[in-house]
């Protein structure tokens, strides 16, 4: 298994075609088919087909392409850190943050980050668990703070739990069921969840249901929290969600909590990185504030 041979993969991926990514590389055609070929014959694998619609991945492609990318941007970052150390460029850190996190630590976080790493490059994106494993995973984030059940994680992601996130139901202000205290009484109301892996929407409908308490059955499934809130704000569609974010008084205005119980346990906030693989001088120096923040 030679960096060329996975390279091409990886190009192929990113190209969609041997044409385009043979063009990408300046290979010819035929250098790159050899390339992918000697790959198949590296792992045992057919890792790409053909047909007349184009270039699709086996599940073996899958999977090695997964661990290509990651290990080159594994080198990709040891090259950074080399060039640092010889007095280089500066840092590049690309992390995904929730919302909470956005809205809450993070000003703090970046105005110390900047006074210590005032050279460095950073990036940040939206701290879905959807969006935030696949980064990890695929070598494109260095970590991420995000909310998880550390049961429910992959084994190559380690979660290092930070603190406990506090969520419940919320609408507008004046809204009918502004009066509610029990869930039987929230049984024809209409919600707006986000229900991927990993959400408090997800968490809600999980808790729900071992609670032997009806899940909401008249459900909007929305993984923008800007369309959640503006459905919230103006209708009468009740979202569900950390209590800390949707109080805020600049983040949850219009918005009111409902007074419902019980309530489910709390999620678990924490920064999520490779398991195994170490970050790099400057991601350790922002991970190493957003933990001093989120423990205090």
């Amino acid at each position: 298994m030679k960096d060329h041979q996975l390279k091409a993969l990886i190009q192929v991926a990113e190209s969609g075609s041997i044409r385009a990514a043979a063009r990408a590389m300046n290979l010819s055609q035929s250098a790159l088919t050899k390339a992918l070929r000697e790959l198949e014959e590296d792992v045992g694998a057919e890792l790409l087909t053909r047909s007349y619609r184009g270039i699709d991945f086996t599940p073996a492609g899958h999977a090695l392409l997964v661990r290509a990318r990651l290990a080159h941007a594994t080198l990709d970052k040891a090259r950074e850190e080399i060039r640092l150390l010889r007095g280089g460029a500066g840092a590049r850190i690309t992390i995904a943050l929730t919302p909470l996190v956005a809205a809450t630590i993070l000003p703090p976080v970046l105005t110390e980050f900047r006074r210590i790493q005032p050279d460095a490059a950073l990036s940040l994106e939206e701290g879905l668990l959807t969006q935030a494993l696949p980064g990890l995973l695929e070598g494109r984030l260095d970590f991420a703070v995000a909310l998880a059940n550390p049961e429910d994680l992959p084994y190559e992601v380690s979660f290092e739990a930070l603190a406990e996130v506090h969520a419940a139901p919320t609408g507008r202000l004046d809204h009918p069921m502004a009066s509610a205290r029990t869930w039987a009484e929230l049984k024809d109301a209409s919600w707006v969840l986000n229900l991927t892996d990993g959400s408090m929407g997800n968490h809600l409908v999980r808790w729900l249901a071992t609670q032997g308490i009806d899940t909401p059955k008249n459900v909007v499934s929305c993984a923008s929290l800007t369309l959640m809130l503006e459905l919230m704000r103006r209708t009468d569609y009740i979202g569900f969600g950390p209590t800390a974010l949707l109080s805020d008084s600049l983040f949850g205005a219009g918005l009111q909590q409902l007074s419902v119980t019980p309530l489910p346990p709390p999620m678990s906030l924490g920064i999520l990185s490779l398991r195994g693989v170490p970050l790099g001088t400057s991601a350790k120096v922002l991970a190493g504030l957003f933990t001093r923040r989120l423990r205090s």
